[in-house]
């Protein structure tokens, strides 16, 4: 069928057509509206009524577009399936309209509560570095493989991807976005685990979302003529229990598979080519045969700080109480630091009598966060209300231990939903399940049986952890053999961790699967973290109430030991430094993990010992999904270091509070890169606050943050202040002329800059007049770049005075400004007065290839 655009004109033409669409309706419902309508519709039918404009009826398109059917039968077949996207659209929406994620633990609007998050590309999407809205996840922009149909939304655990997908859902529903989509299939990849028979993709569609209630075969055909117009959403990639296999092709939709064979190959794009598919997952868990297939990747970031304020204020209908959970976390950083992954801001919320109690013993780690929550749910069924202390776990520790051997054997076998006969063999009563722990699941099994998981997967770990600290049933070989979990994350290796230790059916018949699947490693990982924080010193003295105390004690030691060895492991792989270079690390992807588990002990010494072993000038971590949780855990740890470092923190998501939850280790900094990392002027505020007493803080990099003229008054103040500074790189920004006039103040100021760079920003000629009035004379700066700054020749002028006097800058670099062959000719007047000057740099400007080429003969040292 082929469907082709016009646009509507005039209003009348607008009723004409209102009115055929419902002569068409009448007719396709069988008579409904009487024989004369019947009749009426079919004429039109046969005659002149061959097109579609957007109605409230149904089709959601974008208004005043009109189709044009060049088959009246397709046109036919097209009305028959807006009739079943009307039953879809009542579906998706009761599926979507209450907060389903942590769940559902309340009939909350969606509407209500629901507070964006921040969503940025991949850093494969080059020269794009804006926030993404909503729409743009599925929109154009960023767009790497135009060939490929699937967008991947990847987050950390408790970022929000399940809530971010139920709003794209509701908001399609609504007809509110998305229209360009006629049908919309939502699938949870943890509900298609539940699926063991062998189906085809029609039965896939049909069977897991909504059943039509008519003309399926032609729905289903109109599907596969018109995929541009479909959308499916894959929920959880990372809870599969399949691993992603790029070989296994199912070409023909007819042809049964295993449901994961038909998901693989519709991400392929094998299966329904030009459908679009939003599949989310944590990072970890895709791999780049994966990511071969992929449209775009967006990267989904968690809570903003205006957006943990907005968070809080939706979820508290008194104003007041919501004033005071932001006052309290405005005072514990580390907390705030916390919020930003939606999970643990619902918990700090939902908790909020807690918090505002526990004054000075205020959550530092997750752990204590999680053991609040805990507390919360326990303490509101306990039988004695004025239980303190540890007192309300011992009361309940038989439905801790029960509900942590369902988790522990949930996450070796990557399974996060359980049957009745699962619970019934941990012992977990209906009591237990009332506790709140445990919910139904809405991914509704085959049998229909009822079916339950734990609120979040985090929520599961805890437990799992819980249970490993608190259970005399676990090996002793338990903790150690978690920890040897980074073996698995970075070399590929298979896993059978705690499966070899904890008592399950598996073991008792001898048999260990042989495979880790994408979700175990990230689930055992999070788990051991929860280890480390429950055998913290702060915490260990309450288990000892529930279990042995020389078990207890045996448990820190393995951690300990087993923490020490991780970070040796890590010194060991550094390469020798290349003679005349500075020794660097560039640090794997566990590394973040145990410097997040040291500090979730919150043990200073096994800090300074792990640091005490490192022995390098430049610690790189690049890319490795840093944001203010892992910032504070970074200072924690990095703070005792004992010799100055430098510190690459490029691409993550540090922002404004992770700025802020550095501060305690830039004291042994000698420089700081923070490219692309969301900071505005308050993180600027804070940074330059700080490192201005800082004696070994020479170098700063901040590319493509979101600074603009304010900033450039702090950076104004270090310059004036630090006269052993060297590096400031400021590309990529939103710096204007008055914030170029502001740093020139501090230029002045400063005897020890060598590198300038403000690539990419706004400061124009009067910009460029104002920095080359202040490095007029400086003997110290090596090199200055201003690409990219709408710099003509007044601004070459002025900078040719620079040029012509510097005794020591080396390099300028203004290509992609405009300047003309009157403004160069200043350039080349200066050079002739500066030997030692290597090359200015002038591509892309404003002359013509003959010009070019006539400059190049009379000056050299201009780079074109």
């Amino acid at each position: 069928m082929t469907l082709h655009k016009r646009r509507a004109h005039t209003s009348v033409e607008h009723e004409h057509w209102n009115m055929s669409w419902w002569l068409l309706m009448m007719y396709l419902l069988g008579n409904r509206g009487g024989a004369k309508a019947s009749r009426r519709g079919s004429l039109a039918l046969r005659n002149t009524l061959c097109i579609y404009t957007y109605s409230p009826t149904g089709l959601f398109l974008k208004p005043k577009t009109v189709y044009l059917f060049t088959n009246l039968r397709k046109l036919k077949t097209f009305l028959k399936c807006i009739l079943y996207q009307k039953k879809l659209s009542s579906s998706v929406s009761a599926q979507s309209c209450f907060l389903s994620t942590y769940g559902g633990t309340s009939h909350v609007s969606l509407d209500d509560v629901f507070t964006e998050v921040q969503l940025e590309l991949h850093h494969s999407s080059s020269g794009v570095h804006q926030p993404l809205d909503l729409e743009d996840v599925v929109g154009s922009v960023g767009t790497v493989n135009k060939d490929a149909d699937t967008v991947l939304v990847s987050g950390e655990a408790g970022s929000g991807k399940s809530t971010l997908l139920q709003r794209l859902h509701l908001l399609w529903a609504q007809r509110a976005a998305l229209r360009d989509f006629v049908l919309l299939f939502p699938f949870s990849c943890r509900g298609l685990n539940l699926e063991h028979r062998e189906l085809c993709v029609q039965e896939l569609l049909f069977q897991h979302c909504c059943w039509p209630d008519r003309e399926q075969e032609e729905i289903f055909q109109f599907i596969l003529d018109h995929p541009h117009l479909i959308l499916f959403t894959f929920d959880g990639l990372d809870e599969l229990k399949e691993g992603f296999v790029d070989e296994l092709r199912v070409c023909c939709p007819t042809q049964r598979a295993p449901v994961h064979v038909l998901l693989f190959n519709l991400i392929q794009g094998t299966q329904l080519k030009g459908v679009m598919k939003v599949v989310t997952s944590r990072p970890g868990a895709v791999g780049p045969g994966l990511k071969k297939h992929l449209r775009k990747e967006v990267l989904l970031k968690g809570f903003s700080p205006s957006g943990i304020d907005c968070f809080v204020r939706k979820h508290h209908s008194d104003s007041a109480v919501a004033a005071k959970v932001l006052e309290s976390l405005q005072a514990n950083t580390a907390l705030l630091g916390l919020c930003h992954s939606p999970v643990l801001c619902w918990i700090v919320s939902q908790c909020h009598k807690e918090l505002l109690s526990c004054g000075e013993g205020s959550p530092q780690t997750v752990t204590d966060v999680y053991l609040m929550i805990l507390q919360h749910f326990f303490q509101h069924h306990s039988t004695s209300k004025g239980t303190t202390g540890a007192g309300w776990l011992q009361e309940h520790l038989r439905t801790v231990l029960h509900l942590g051997q369902l988790a522990s054997e949930g996450i070796t076998s990557s399974c996060c939903v359980f049957s009745g006969a699962d619970l019934e063999t941990c012992g977990i009563t209906e009591k237990d399940v009332c506790m709140g722990f445990l919910v139904q699941s809405k991914d509704v099994s085959p049998g229909n049986s009822k079916r339950y998981e734990f609120l979040h997967v985090t929520m599961q770990c805890f437990f799992a952890a819980l249970y490993i600290v608190l259970s005399g049933d676990t090996d002793c070989s338990t903790v150690p053999k978690l920890f040897e979990l980074q073996d698995v994350t970075e070399t590929g290796l298979s896993s059978t961790c705690l499966r070899a230790c904890l008592p399950s059916a598996d073991q008792q018949g001898g048999h260990l699967e042989e495979h880790t699947t994408a979700a175990e490693a990230p689930n055992l990982q999070i788990t051991a973290t929860f280890v480390s924080g429950l055998l913290s010193q702060r915490h260990k003295r309450s288990w000892q109430r529930c279990c042995s105390k020389a078990a207890v004690e045996r448990k820190v030691r393995q951690v300990t030991r087993c923490l020490s060895k991780g970070m040796q492991k890590h010194f060991r792989s550094i390469p020798r430094p290349v003679p005349g270079e500075k020794k660097s690390m560039h640090a794997m992807p566990g590394f973040v993990w145990l410097i997040k588990c040291i500090y979730e002990m919150q043990e200073s010494r096994i800090a300074k010992d792990a640091m005490s072993k490192l022995e390098v000038d430049h610690l790189k971590l690049t890319y490795c999904n840093i944001g203010p949780m892992e910032c504070t855990a970074l200072a924690y740890v990095l703070q005792h270091i004992k010799s100055p470092v430098g510190l690459q923190l490029d691409n993550n998501s540090v922002g404004d509070v992770g700025v802020e939850q550095l501060l305690p280790c830039v004291h042994v900094c000698n420089s700081l890169y923070l490219r692309n990392n969301n900071i505005t002027d308050e993180g600027i505020r804070r940074l330059t606050a700080k490192v201005v007493h800082c004696d070994n803080f020479q170098k700063i990099a901040l590319f493509n943050n979101r600074l603009t003229d304010a900033s450039t008054l702090h950076i104004s103040h270090l310059l004036k202040a630090k006269q052993s500074f060297l590096s400031l790189r400021l590309g990529n920004n939103n710096i204007t002329a008055e914030g170029a006039k502001r740093l020139a103040e501090g230029l002045r100021r400063n005897h020890s800059l060598k590198f300038l760079g403000l690539w990419g920003n706004k400061i124009g000629d009067a910009g460029a007049e104002a920095i080359a009035g202040a490095l007029e004379n400086s003997k110290s700066l090596v090199w200055l770049s201003l690409v990219g700054n709408g710099v003509g020749n007044a601004g070459a002028r002025a900078l040719s005075g620079i040029v012509r006097n510097s005794l020591s800058l080396e390099e300028l670099w203004l290509t992609q400004n405009c300047i003309t062959r009157a403004g160069v000719e200043y350039l080349i007047q200066a050079l002739k007065h500066n030997t030692h000057m290597k090359s200015v740099w002038l591509k892309n400007n404003d002359l013509s290839s003959e010009e070019v080429e006539e400059v190049k003969l009379i000056e050299p040292r201009l780079i074109f």
